[in-house]
Parts: C-alpha cells; structure tokens; sequence
C-alpha cells in the first residue's frame, strides 16, 4: 500500500524515498515516496473541500464513525503494537499498553467535548442565551516517534469529534505507525477528505504549515515549538497547540526508605529509555547521608534493568532509543557534562549502536545547561535545605511535569504551590498522567494550551449567542428616544 491517503485514496508520493528502520537491527520496517509540495497542497484542498459536510454531519454520526475506529484498534491490537515495537524499539508490553491509550481516548474524547465545549442554554427575560461551539476548520497534526500512536491520535481524535477535518504528517522516524492508524479510521468509514496523511520529513512539514490551514497541532521538542510560534506571529487565525518537552525536577525529602525512592526515580527518569517528555531529568536530593543512600539504590536498581530488543529472550524494561545517530548524540551530549559520572550513557555488549545503558551524573555545584536530553541521562543535584530544593526544581525555562517524593503532606503542600509545572505528582512517577485530565506545561513546555482531556478547548472555538424566537417590540428599552 502506498504511503499517502489523500481525498479517500492511497496514492504514491512525489517526493524522495524515505526508508523506516528498525532501531535493534537496522533492518527496514516501511519505505515509500514522501510528499512533495504539490501532494501537501492536494491534501490540505481535500481537507477544506470536506470541512463543511463533516462539520455539518450530526454529531452522533461522527461519533458512531469513532466508535468503530476505537473497535478496530482494540480488534488489532496485537498487529499494530508488534508495528510500534518493530519501528521505535519499544518493549511489547509498552506498545500494547499505548494501543489501549489511543482506543481509550474515543470515549474520554466524547465526554471532554460534551463538558468542556459542548451546547449550554440558559434563559433569559426575551429569550434565551445559548452557548456553543464551532469546529476550526483544516486542522494540521504533527506527530512525535516517542509515542507515534497516542499522542497524534490525542489530536485527531477530539478534532474529529469537533468537526475538523486533518492532514497528518507522522514523524519522518515512524511512518509505519501513522499509516496504520489512518488504515483502521479508513475502515471505521471516516469520508473522503477528512483525514488525510502525508509522510516525509522537515521539508514536508514546511510545506504543511505553509498551507491555508486553520490549526496546528504538535507534539514535539520546545526548539521546534518556538519555530512554529514564531512562524504563526501574523497568523492569528491560526491555532497552535504545542505540547513540548521538560527538564523536569524530582525532589526527594522527608522519607526513610531509599530503595522505595530508587523505584519511583527509576520509572520516572528511564522508562520508554527516557524517551517520554514527562521524564525525570534532575533528581534533586537532600545533601546528607540519605541523599547519598537514595544515589546509591537508584544506581543498584539501574544496574538490574534489562535492556534489550523487544522481541529478545525475556521482557526489557527499556529497548534502544529511536536510532543510532540519536543515541551517538545523546552520549556525546552525556559524556560532554561535567559532574561526577556515577554511571555512563554507555553502550550495550552484543546490540546495536542504538542500545544504551541508563546514565547518571551528579553535577552538585556545576553549571549545567537548561536543555532536555531525550534519553535515559539523570543528573543529581544535592541541596542543603528544602527551600533550596525548590528553587533548584523551578531554575529552569521549562514547565512540564515535577514531582515530590515525601511522607510529609506539609512538604507536598508547599511543594505544590510553590513548583511551576502543569503536571506535579507526589509519590507517584513524574510520568505518570491521566487521560482524563489535562496534560500540558508552562515556559517553554507548551503554550497554555494544554491536551488530552483539555484538547476538545483547542478543537473548537466558542460561538455565544442571545437568542428570541420572534421579533418583539423594543422600543421602550431605547433610553433617550424624542417624540
């Protein structure tokens, strides 16, 4: 099947092969023609030339539409998981787990619409004032390689529900993922038009945001996210939805148990190998004999994580991370960082270039640069006091995810209203988030636009009305009126 759905039809790209690999093996999982400029452009006419139907479409049509691509994905869920395995690198116990996120965002997605941008009516003396919500129009969605699935489906989803139409480029990294997701809403029998999918890279992305679109929604890191912010500054019909990445603090005080610290610090600075962007990448301890022992279990736990392909003899916790040239890079990054490296970002005995070990450097006193490193790279930072563990989490421009491991509800409380993140959890993984909340950050993190259960705000756009069945006479209500 050609890599392009465009107007209802797959079709072949005009532009430059792009091949997909393997991470573990390097062995090709998808290739095809990426789109040119004049397919972008034909993808985002059929998505306008099909706005207006869909939108018009009962609202009960397009969620019956839903309901199926939400049947399909469950009925093939062990296919398509074994796809993202194959084509990230991730355990089948964590892509299983993302194809019952994306089925499960169907049914969060309806309620999130129904709360949040729904109808309202409420009456008035000459009437009634109604409050509704209208689609945007030609929604462009950019999807990430960490989560190639749930995260564009976070976007297109609601947007669907809303009444928007999409065009979606996959990560250049995981073409396969967004096809199979565009096969099973094709076979839900979403119309012609309303999802259209374009493969390629950097230069195809270009040519999607220089289209006539009405929204954009990404996932992805602040670099790119502060590209679009300043390429949309005199488009303010555009929306934008950024969901970005963190330097996210872990703070530890206030508890005795430092091998049930190293648990917490573990899933949340290397799980899906630190590829997530909610991941711990500071871990901030007390500088006494505790924080000492919390460094020490976490690097003991570190050393008892399998790492290794997804289909290998036993479960990993962690596979590769998405290539070779980003696991070179991330080493280079990890190896340049001053501190003391308790344990190197190093590479695995008998795997690929694309295997790396979980890393952790201590860089108390050092001046390390406020930049996230997508990978599984822990920097520890030891403070004298509380207050100063505070300011530690917050001296970053980023705002994501925090979080607070402690006893003390007291510490959790100050925690909580003094630590600028969108997400902050309190024994709990700093991964760790619900669809049925938001899930967005501050700074540079995101754009107060926050998705998951808050992506039906960005999909569609408020429409407050008063309303009177028949014209009445107003004249009385006119103040200052001559005979």
């Amino acid at each position: 099947m050609s890599g392009l759905f465009i107007d209802g039809k797959w079709r072949s790209g005009e532009g430059p092969e792009l091949v997909s690999t393997d991470p573990a093996t390097g062995e090709a999982v998808w290739r095809g023609a990426t789109a040119s400029q004049a397919d972008v452009a034909l993808a985002v006419q059929a998505a306008r030339r099909a706005f207006r139907g869909w939108a018009d479409r009962p609202r009960d049509e397009r969620i019956a539409i839903l309901r199926r691509y939400k049947d399909i994905l469950v009925e093939r869920t062990a296919a398509y998981a074994e796809a993202l395995s194959r084509e990230t690198g991730k355990a089948l116990w964590e892509t299983k787990a993302e194809l019952g996120s994306m089925a499960g965002k169907v049914d969060l997605s309806i309620k999130a619409y129904d709360e949040r941008t729904g109808v309202t009516e409420n009456a008035m003396p000459f009437g009634r004032a109604v409050l509704r919500h209208r689609a945007h129009g030609v929604m462009a969605v950019l999807g990430p390689f960490n989560f190639p699935g749930h995260l564009p489906n976070g976007h297109i989803v609601p947007a669907l529900l809303a009444g928007d139409t999409v065009v979606f480029k996959p990560s250049e990294e995981t073409p396969l993922a967004g096809q199979l997701m565009v096969e099973a809403l094709e076979a839900a029998g979403v119309p012609a038009g309303v999802v259209n999918l374009v493969q390629g890279g950097r230069e195809a992305g270009q040519a999607l945001i220089d289209q006539e679109i009405d929204g954009l929604l990404f996932t992805g890191s602040a670099a790119a996210g502060a590209f679009f912010r300043r390429h949309f500054a005199d488009r303010p019909d555009v929306i934008l939805a950024l969901e970005l990445g963190g330097n996210n603090p872990l703070v530890v005080w206030d508890v005795d148990d430092a091998e049930a610290v190293a648990a917490l610090v573990v899933q949340s600075a290397y799980i899906t190998t630190g590829q997530r962007c909610s991941c711990a990448r500071r871990l901030i301890v007390p500088d006494d004999a505790f924080g000492k022992a919390v460094i020490e279990a976490t690097t003991a736990l570190a050393d008892r994580l399998t790492v290794g392909p997804w289909n290998g003899e036993g479960e990993p916790f962690m596979g590769p991370l998405i290539s070779a040239r980003a696991a070179k890079a991330a080493r280079a990054t990890a190896e340049a960082m001053p501190g003391d490296k308790i344990r190197a970002l190093g590479s695995v005995s008998g795997l690929g270039e694309a295997f790396v070990t979980p890393g952790l450097v201590d860089v108390t006193g050092a001046d390390i640069p406020d930049e996230e490193l997508f990978a599984p790279w822990l920097q520890v930072r030891r403070v004298a006091s509380f207050d100063d563990a505070l300011k530690a989490a917050n001296a970053t421009r980023y705002g994501l995810s925090a979080g607070l491991i402690s006893n003390e509800s007291t510490r959790w409380e100050a925690f909580l209203s003094h630590i600028r993140a969108g997400v902050v959890n309190w024994n709990r993984p700093t991964t760790g988030a619900a669809g049925s909340m938001p899930f967005g950050g501050l700074g540079a993190s995101g754009n107060h636009r926050p998705s998951a259960y808050y992506a039906a705000d960005y999909c569609a756009y408020p429409v407050a009305s008063f309303e009177a069945e028949a014209v009445t006479d107003t004249l009385k209500d006119i103040k200052g009126l001559r005979p």
